[in-house]
Order: structure tokens, then sequence, then C-alpha cells
């Protein structure tokens, strides 16, 4: 069972032991059992259509989204070469996008292919801003003995939830089926991990218009777990306190009782390191076990909103489900071997 400092029962409502929220301490709220942090403000600059873009601030990633052919835009960084985006991770009903390293640029150029419309764009800082105060928790948080950092530990700005004054996607719960497995598509051998998180965050929750972070938790190379999709202020991650998995946005189509993880990096041609994968079986065992899932299974998944089914294993990649090179071949060609010591 899932709580933020330990577990329960198998079956009891979750609660969790240690305060796993936060805030901003400009807010004047100062939580028991936090302490202040400094992270940067995430900067982002915005571009609609396509064409050449100055940026005000040297952008790590730039995010792109359009709508017409999957394959329907090129980006070009600075005087770099052309590059053709194929959308990595993240799915979209119509058209396609895709989040590019950067590498600290201050422009870069979107080229529209025939038949390409509602090309938009945005440049992401996550390093350099002004420093932001974040209450985070004092304490380690763990899911059932596996460390993660909460949201408010890798410098999640809730603010970016909310859309017009309100949250941008409310908060929904159903059992959980299904656990899948993802990469991020971004640079192996990331100096700042945190910082790519808080980018992927902003990719989501606003030029894909989100709300949030798709994924329900992410592992980078060190094996650092990192707490993604915010499911409440119980301070319990991924689900509420009867258990129910809160959606999130990895799986388009499916993703109501489906967990989502996502290792960082790109894992075509090399697999996660050792500290990852460990992560990556950890976390998979543990929310099995909570749930009574075994990782080895064939199920035929049923989407609880609209009845749509996919007979899937229990433990699958993103390809299992879409058209994706998603978690990458050399990942997915370890699947077997997480599932298999996930169940042990």
């Amino acid at each position: 069972m899932i709580g933020a400092a330990g577990a329960v029962a198998a079956g009891a409502a979750l609660t969790p032991v240690v305060f796993a929220a936060g805030s901003d301490a400009d807010s004047g709220t100062a939580e028991a059992g936090t302490t202040p942090e400094k992270f940067p403000t995430t900067r982002s600059d915005a571009t609609t259509g396509a064409g050449p873009a100055t940026i005000a601030f040297a952008a790590s990633y730039v995010g792109v989204r359009w709508a017409g052919d999957r394959e329907g835009a090129s980006l070009r960084l600075a005087d770099g070469a052309w590059k053709t985006l194929s959308g990595g991770c993240a799915t979209v009903d119509d058209g396609g996008t895709a989040l590019v390293a950067a590498g600290d640029v201050t422009s870069y150029e979107v080229k529209a292919a025939d038949g390409t419309t509602d090309v938009r764009s945005l440049a992401i800082d996550t390093t350099d801003g002004p420093q932001r105060t974040v209450r985070v928790p004092a304490e380690p948080t763990r899911v059932r003995g596996v460390r993660y950092l909460s949201r408010p530990a890798w410098g999640a700005d809730e603010s970016k939830r909310y859309k017009d004054g309100v949250v941008n996607s409310p908060e929904k719960y159903y059992p959980l089926q299904a656990i899948t497995v993802h990469h991020t598509d971004t640079p192996n051998g990331d100096a700042d991990p945190a910082a790519t998180v808080r980018a992927i965050y902003e990719y989501h929750a606003v030029t894909l218009d989100w709300g949030d972070i798709g994924y329900h938790f992410l592992i980078d190379e060190a094996g650092v777990v990192y707490e993604g999709r915010y499911s409440g202020d119980d301070g319990v991650p991924a689900f509420d306190p009867d258990g129910n998995v809160v959606t999130a946005f990895h799986t388009a189509g499916y993703n109501s009782g489906n967990l989502g993880i996502a290792l960082l990096g790109t894992l075509t041609d090399q697999g996660p390191t050792d500290a990852a994968k460990a992560s990556l079986t950890r976390l998979v065992k543990v929310v099995a076990r909570f749930k009574g899932l075994d990782p080895q299974a064939r199920i035929t998944y049923t989407n609880p909103v609209n009845g749509v089914t996919k007979d899937v294993t229990t433990v699958g990649g993103h390809r299992d489900w879409l058209q994706t090179e998603c978690p990458g071949q050399t990942m997915y060609d370890l699947l077997d071997e997480v599932r298999a010591a996930a169940e042990r």
C-alpha cells in the first residue's frame, strides 16, 4: 500500500504518515514537517505559427505541437541543421508533438510541411530563472521503502495546473488495471534531471494543455524516483486514499486505470542504467503487490470511461498500446526481465 512513509495492509484505506505536499513560501503558509528550499522559476516563451523565433532567455528545451501529419513539422536550433520532429513519447489525437533539448539557445525556427496547421512552440528554461521558495518535506518520502522525490521536492510549480483560475485537468480516479513503461526521449547523461522533469511538466501542462505532467512517476539515471501527476493533498503519490489511481496523460485513449512510469533518457540503442532498472523493478513490484496484480499476466484492459478494451500484459510498454517507438527498443526488450523480477 502506498503511503508517504510506510505502508498499511492491503485493502485498507491509505493513510500518509509524512506530509508530502508543498506550497510556495510566499503564500504565507509554513506547513509542519517541511523546510524551505529554492528552485528557479520556470520561464517559457510561446510562439504561434511556423517561422523564426527569438527568445529573451537561454532555453534548454523547445516544445512543439502541430495538427496534420504526425511528422509534419521540423525544427532548427540557432544555425544548426533541420530536424524532422517525430513525436518522441507524447502522443496526441491529431498531428504530432515533440520536446527537443535545445542546449541554451536564444533562437530557433519551425518549418511546417504542406497540410500542417495550428503550429505552436514553447521555449523552456528551468535552470536560470528567478529563485522561488517551496516548502519541501523535511523527512524522506517513500513508497514502501522506495524513496521518491515529492512534487515540491523537485520544484513543481502547482500554478501550472491551473488555467483561467481553475484546475485545468481535475483529478479522476479509477481502479488500477495496468502499468505502462515509457522513456522520455530526452538526452542521456543528464546533468540536471530535476530540471528536465520541470521542463517535461511545463511541456505537458502548457504546450499540450494537459494541465499536469503526463506520468505518475519518473526515474532518472541515478535511480531517483520522482512523483509525477498530482493526485491530491493527502500526501499519497498517484493514488487516492481508497487506493484508486488518478488518471494521467501518458497513453492516449487508455489512461484511466493505467499507471505510467517514465525513465528519463532515450533508451532506443542503449538500456537504462542498473540503478534506473533497479528502481523501476522495485516500483513495479510495490504497485503490483499493493493492488494484487500479476506483472506477467495477460489481461483485457477495459477503459472505465468508454468501455474500449485492449489485450495487453499487466506491465507493458507504451508501444503495446499505441503506434510509437516508446519506451525505446532496448528498454522494451528488457521488460520481460523487469516483469519476472517484480513478481519474485
